[in-house]
């Protein structure tokens, strides 16, 4: 028991981190929907203030989507500076800036009203998107670089807990009992200044993270006495040990570009994994299942004032669910919580449809598929969802990990802005049968996951590596050895 409680500070430091990271990426998908009459009134008061006359439905329409979707691209816009900005400035350096930007963007929407502009909505939201795509990349390589290996997929697990809690969190003050009402939207749409702000002020008494200071910076002592504070060990040789031989790996190597991993053989099948069961996750359906749920619920009979409290419903189990995932995933290992984690969704969306198909045969059929919605939540919060975030943290060593995190930010954000966009179109167009789409990307994804992809749990970043450079490199050559040990630095 000891050995755990020893390190709350590395605790904390995970709990500083997740209000100002994954935090603001939950609360920001999930309140959005709650003012949308309010802005989309504010918006036709603006317009007519300034020209005289109402605005077009159409128009007010495309205004509010775009709302929503700028997001996505602010978003990609700090995934990409999420390559440069760590290795230019350090972690903690990059979210210290970060949560500044957040802190603008509350500001722009606590005046908006006052200065009779949706333009500094937009301006907002888009800031909003910036601060939740740098900090969630950051903020996981931050806890990656901070752990050790025996609690490093617990400790990145945290960043999908508090994008669960920042869900709920936004469904919550969303309700018109606290600030989804028509006076109080502009603070609403504020709220993420505040933990931004809490996040500024504490990450001032955390360190640099001990791999940051020794790999990149040369460090030793800084390291080493980052890793005495935040593990409350006197003795932490073997980590320094491990991180001097991955220093050795890439002596003289630069920070990798991103045409690097994309073009290197040696990271191939690393690319693969970040990519196709990680970073795609948008396509596995559970944010188009947050969408398509309200209809569902209308067709069951659940009043339409008490659809906004079920939803919260759906925000809670994926949250205790994911929760039970951070005890999981250092015991079961990444590898079977994923890969079986995306089959039981394939096989549970494929019931979801056929039960969709013949909701009007009787009248219990429609809470049968309520009941669907909450099994298919509860997998992925137990699977897909946390170890989405914990496993790119095991995939890439040092030079190659900030370059890793831009192309996973710009995969998981333009899949977001593409199913936000265009999943209405789809369900127009294919009805309940839309989510055989997803079901073909869950299965394909548990699959490679199964067959394909080494576990990780427990291991080196040395020693995944090496496992990984059996598939990267298949063929017996007799220099083998030597490419493992030079571990994939040179093109």
């Amino acid at each position: 028991m000891f050995s755990r409680l020893q390190y709350w500070r590395l605790y904390l430091l995970s709990a500083v981190l997740g209000i100002g990271g994954s935090f603001q990426y939950g609360i920001q998908v999930s309140l959005i929907a709650s003012p949308a009459v309010h802005v989309q009134s504010f918006v036709n008061y603006t317009w007519m203030w300034r020209n005289g006359a109402p605005v077009a439905d159409s128009t007010n329409q495309l205004i509010w989507s775009f709302i929503v979707a700028v997001l996505s691209l602010g978003a990609w816009a700090g995934a990409i500076h999420s390559g440069s900005l760590p290795v230019t400035h350090g972690r903690k350096k990059a979210l210290l800036f970060n949560n500044v930007v957040a802190i603008i963007a509350a500001v722009l929407m606590v005046f908006s009203r006052m200065a009779r502009s949706f333009e500094m909505i937009l301006v907002g939201r888009f800031l909003y998107g910036y601060n939740v795509g740098l900090g969630l990349s950051v903020h996981l390589m931050y806890l990656g670089e901070s752990s050790p290996k025996k609690l490093r997929g617990f400790m990145t697990l945290t960043g999908s807990i508090f994008i669960a809690v920042g869900k709920v969190v936004g469904q919550i003050v969303g309700i018109k009992e606290i600030l989804g009402t028509d006076e109080m939207w502009p603070y609403l749409l504020a709220v993420s200044g505040i933990p931004a702000l809490l996040q500024l002020v504490m990450l001032l008494f955390f360190p640099e993270t001990p791999r940051y200071l020794y790999i990149d910076k040369g460090d030793t002592e800084g390291s080493k006495r980052a890793l005495q504070w935040l593990w409350q060990e006197d003795n932490v040789q073997q980590e320094l040990d491990d991180m001097q031989k991955e220093r050795e790996s890439t002596e003289g190597e630069k920070a990798k570009t991103v045409k690097d991993v994309l073009t290197s053989r040696s990271v191939r099948w690393q690319l693969l994994t970040l990519a196709i069961p990680c970073a795609g996750v948008q396509f596995c359906g559970i944010n188009a299942l947050y969408f398509y749920a309200f209809d569902i619920f209308k067709e069951s009979g659940v009043p339409e004032d008490q659809m906004h409290y079920l939803a919260i419903g759906l925000g809670a189990m994926e949250l205790v669910t994911i929760s039970l995932c951070s005890f999981l995933i250092d015991r079961a290992g990444r590898k079977k919580l994923m890969g079986y984690g995306y089959l039981l969704m394939g096989v549970t969306m494929c019931g979801l449809t056929v039960m969709l198909s013949i909701k009007d045969l009787t009248w219990w059929i429609p809470y049968v598929n309520v009941a669907l919605i909450f099994c298919i939540i509860c997998v992925y919060g137990l699977g897909p969802s946390g170890v989405s975030m914990a496993l790119p943290a095991d995939l890439f060593l040092q030079a190659w990990r900030p370059s890793a995190y831009v192309i996973s930010g710009t995969i998981n954000w333009l899949s977001m802005f593409l199913v936000g966009m265009l999943f209405g179109y789809v369900v127009d167009g294919l009805g309940q049968f839309c989510f055989l789409i997803f079901v073909a990307y869950s299965i394909a994804s548990g699959a490679f996951m199964l067959y394909f992809v080494p576990e990780t749990k427990g291991k080196t970043m040395v020693e995944i590596m090496d496992d990984f450079h059996k598939l990267n490199y298949k063929e017996k050559e007799t220099n083998s050895k030597e490419n493992d040990i030079n571990l994939s630095t040179k093109l």
